[in-house]
């Protein structure tokens, strides 16, 4: 059974950093393209980040290009979500995924809350 534990969100102000964690268990990790999702109050889920097998190629959103970094522990199976300059529209519950995009299947997710 795929399982897939995120961790690490929390409350910070705009400008702080947070880095997501997210453990996978029932599957093949090392040979699964992996990525974060989040849904904001109201809104559908957005797509936001992705990584290869290797972890040599991410992808990101443009709302989070250059704040945001993924990467990823093969050995551990852990995904990781490192993300800079965090802004007020960043708040979400954030969703590590297996699969492109959307993915396939997703965990509980953890809350990230960007205020003042």
């Amino acid at each position: 059974e795929v399982q897939l534990v995120e961790s690490g969100g929390g409350l910070v102000q705009p400008g702080e950093s947070l880095t997501l964690s997210c453990t996978a268990s029932g599957f093949n990790f090392r040979l699964s393209y992996m990525g974060w999702v989040r849904q904001a109050p109201g809104k559908g889920v957005e797509w936001i980040s992705g990584i290869t097998r290797s972890g040599t190629g991410t992808d990101y959103a443009d709302s989070v290009k250059g704040r945001f970094t993924i990467s990823r522990d093969n050995d551990r199976n852990i995904l990781y979500l490192q993300m800079n300059s965090l802004k007020t529209e960043d708040t979400a519950m954030y969703y590590c995924v297996l699969g492109l995009k959307l993915g396939t299947a997703r965990g509980w997710g953890t809350q990230v809350t960007v205020s003042s």
